[in-house]
């Protein structure tokens, strides 16, 4: 049985609007000023709060006021009832974070009406929400285990041969082993570094001088950092004949090394998710205000609701495809772009191509051209 708490008080109006409630298969809380209705909000955390706006004491904006600033009662849906019609007040009490408006008198049926639809739409809220924990503790539990124990198991099985004094390896084959420990733990130091900067970028973001101090510089010239990147990726890959770079000169208000970072994600995904043979573009372009990197390749795509998804840990049909990494990549980019004041865009046509777009303010007027370095055929 959902729970509404009626804040108001005129008794007779209090005492109506419960009876009315009750008659609907509501259970229905009371309280005769703000103070009170805080304590019982507290207390029994009702679904939908109804509350008058003119009160002694403590009024219904005030009570709004102090229920937004309480983690535990902040998001529970808030209806005004008021006889006061006039467009500046509803706007107020909107803008405080108010669902809706009830003015007096009132009839049953919208009393009704209104507590219905504000209560389904609550509902429709916390369904995408329970989706989307879901689907975040199914890419965590099908992606993590997978990515810290496969270079992990391959560092202690071929360090398991190396110290084998039964047959022990060549010179060569010992070579050969010490490579794959290496590579096996490059991709274990990356995932962990990944969480490390992920964790580090969640804490910039709740502190607003930190933020201030990032959007400060320093500034960083752009062209040499994203080729070398480029091109590592691309040589990682095998793929050095798909690097197509359009690079105009320019600099951006980020450090080097986190500019660095985000083109790298950028660039490992659209390798990593396109196919062998199909170009990767890398383009830059200097606006006015802005840096702009595009990163453009011919792989899967991703449908729309795939992008409004995007968060920490978040992998997208992993069941149906092998991939590498915890779903870290495009969020760190795009915490990087927001902290320092730009903007991540994708654009993306499912089995087509994909286009992400990393926009950072600019740090410099000049936009000199670099060249040209088209694909090996």
């Amino acid at each position: 049985m959902k729970k509404i708490l009626v804040i108001d008080d005129d008794a007779a109006i209090q005492s109506l609007t419960v009876k009315a409630l009750q008659s609907r298969g509501y259970q229905a809380l009371s309280a005769a000023d703000g103070r009170e209705g805080l304590e019982v909000a507290r207390k029994y955390l009702p679904d939908l709060i109804v509350c008058d706006v003119q009160m002694p004491t403590m009024d219904g904006y005030q009570t709004l006021s102090a229920l937004q600033q309480d983690p535990v009662t902040c998001t529970i849906p808030f209806i005004f009832l008021t006889a006061l019609r006039d467009q500046q007040h509803i706007r107020y009490g909107l803008g405080l974070g108010a669902d809706d408006y009830l003015t007096k008198p009132f009839t049953v049926n919208e009393l009704i009406n209104v507590v219905n639809v504000r209560l389904a739409k609550k509902e429709a809220i916390q369904r995408v929400s329970d989706r989307k924990l879901t689907e975040l503790r199914d890419s965590i539990g099908m992606a993590l285990p997978h990515e810290l124990l496969t270079p992990l198991n391959g560092i202690l099985g071929l360090a398991a041969v190396l110290l084998d004094e039964q047959t022990p390896p060549s010179g060569v084959e010992a070579r050969d082993f010490a490579r794959s420990i290496q590579q096996a733990a490059l991709r274990l130091h990356r995932l962990i570094f990944n969480f490390i900067i992920y964790s580090e970028l969640e804490l910039i973001g709740s502190d607003p001088k930190r933020i201030a101090e990032l959007r400060k510089g320093p500034t960083t010239s752009i062209a040499e950092i994203i080729t070398q990147t480029a091109q590592e990726k691309a040589e990682a890959s095998a793929r050095t004949g798909d690097l197509v770079l359009d690079l105009e000169e320019g600099t951006a208000v980020i450090a080097a090394e986190r500019f660095r970072k985000a083109v790298e994600e950028l660039v490992d995904n659209a390798f990593k998710f396109s196919r062998v043979g199909s170009p990767v573009w890398i383009q830059t372009r200097m606006t006015e205000r802005s840096c702009v990197v595009r990163v453009r390749d011919r792989g899967r795509g991703m449908t729309a609701e795939q992008v409004a998804s995007i968060g920490a840990h978040m992998q997208f049909e992993r069941r149906f495809y092998e991939q590498q990494g915890a779903g870290l990549g495009l969020i760190i980019a795009r915490l990087l772009a927001e902290l320092h004041g730009g903007d991540l865009a994708i654009d993306s046509v499912p089995g087509e191509q994909t286009l992400v777009e990393l926009a950072l303010p600019k740090g410099g007027a000049g936009t000199a051209p670099i060249g040209v370095v088209e694909p090996r055929p």
